[in-house]
């Protein structure tokens, strides 16, 4: 009777053990395709970004490269230092909120795990 008791407690013990690893290994893939989608999205605003304000000093050297006085290109470039700046501080804000995103993505199949 010990001996049978013994059995179903190892049998229980291995199919817990199994369910347990089952679960961790879904919530592991679940988090790799959330991190890779919320990383394509931060390398998506980085190109954007880069394209931006590539196209911005291009343009920009151009309107200077055509101005005849001095007060002319002051205003050129002071226009271009503030849209640059201004261009700046919303990429900042957009990636810290992609990369706020992509930490909460990558630990959410984890929730479950942890309230068992």
């Amino acid at each position: 009777m010990l001996k049978d008791m013994q059995k179903t407690s190892n049998a229980n013990l291995k199919d817990d053990i199994q369910k347990a690893s089952n679960a961790s290994l879904d919530a592991t893939n679940q988090s790799f395709e959330r991190v890779t989608k919320a990383t394509q999205a931060i390398v998506t605003e980085i190109t954007d970004y880069s394209k931006r304000s590539f196209e911005n000093g291009t343009k920009t050297m151009e309107s200077l490269l055509g101005v005849k006085s001095l007060d002319k290109a002051i205003e050129v470039q002071s226009e271009y230092a503030k849209t640059a700046y201004e261009g700046y501080v919303s990429h900042a804000t957009k990636l810290g909120e992609l990369y706020t995103n992509l930490a909460q993505e990558a630990f959410k199949p984890y929730e479950g795990l942890l309230r068992r």
